[in-house]
């Protein structure tokens, strides 16, 4: 069989480094795309020598994306914003840059694109992040009518942003103040969403042009992820609710700092539920079973026990 060469934009970010690690278990020759190639050297012992390769690319430099799809079976598109910062923006990366790589693909003969999106993603939406993730979907699919596109809950995993974050909070902070503590969610571990990707990197009629939403087996709010984040780590923090006039505050001014903890636009996706609606594709037609939170997070979240893994509960 001939070796698959498979572009990976964003192959260095969290959701990131499992595909290409799963890619390069396949065999696969994988190019990880990313802005400063050095910052993605740590991927290269994932595969043999050679088999992974960071290059240069910017979603906004026409041209090096280009360079970066030329001659690759399949593309695969993770980049991704929380926030904006400077030229880094929700439109210029989760819409136009979006749409770049895929008349890239297109026009390089690629066979196969899978590109991420996010549960939520909506043109009306009141937050820039799921409107633009939308008009990035849009876009994809215009130029790459069979694109697989992928919409996760929020994603969990040893290096996430979600429940480390939050685990760092409760160690520093005598409460954990949380806009939308009942705002629903069904958190996804980072190892199944790498496997579907990676699946439908393969292609195959039963992907392409499809949309897929993936959640994990349980429903959760804020409140009930943070309450199990703290059984694990034995910090027990008061949650209180934060009133949504003074969420916006804060994040008026918090929304200024270089790594922001909180913004104004993450306070809109706050206010709605994201979870996968009723009836929609998902891990099902991968033939994946997703993971529950209690059998992963205890493994990464005893980083955070106060005195130690090797402490009594």
């Amino acid at each position: 069989m001939k070796t698959r060469v498979v572009t990976v934009f964003g192959g260095s970010g969290f959701i990131g480094r499992y595909v290409v690690e799963k890619l390069a278990a396949r065999g696969d020759l994988v190019r990880v795309a990313v802005r400063r190639p050095g910052e993605a050297f740590f991927l290269k012992p994932l595969g043999d020598v050679g088999q992974v390769q960071p290059i240069a690319a910017n979603l906004k430099n026409e041209a090096s994306v280009r360079r970066a799809v030329a001659g690759a079976d399949c593309v695969i598109n993770l980049v991704g914003v929380l926030y904006n910062s400077g030229g880094q923006t929700f439109e210029a990366l989760q819409h136009k840059g979006a749409g770049l790589v895929a008349h890239a693909a297109a026009d390089a003969g690629v066979q196969g694109l899978v590109h991420m999106s996010a549960l939520g993603a909506e043109r009306a939406s009141a937050s820039d992040y799921a409107r633009t993730k939308a008009l990035g979907e849009e876009a994809v699919l215009e130029a790459f009518p069979t694109a697989t596109i992928f919409r996760p809950s929020v994603v969990f995993g040893p290096e996430d942003g979600f429940f480390n974050r939050f685990a760092s909070l409760a160690a520093m902070l005598p409460v954990l103040p949380v806009p939308g503590a009942e705002t629903k969610f069904q958190p996804v571990y980072v190892h199944d969403v790498a496997a579907a990707i990676v699946k439908a990197s393969l292609g195959g009629e039963a992907f392409a042009g499809k949309t897929f939403s993936l959640g994990g087996p349980e429903v959760l709010s804020l409140r009930a992820c943070l309450e199990a984040m703290m059984r694990y780590t034995g910090v027990k923090r008061p949650i209180v609710g934060v009133p949504w006039w003074i969420a916006d505050m804060q994040a008026l001014f918090l929304g200024m700092l270089p790594n922001p903890p909180l913004t104004r636009d993450q306070v809109k996706l706050l206010r709605v539920d994201n979870v996968v609606p009723e009836g929609a594709p998902g891990f099902a037609a991968f033939g994946i079973t997703p993971s529950r939170i209690e059998a992963i997070l205890p493994s990464y979240m005893v980083h955070h026990k106060r005195h130690g893994q090797f402490k009594a509960s």
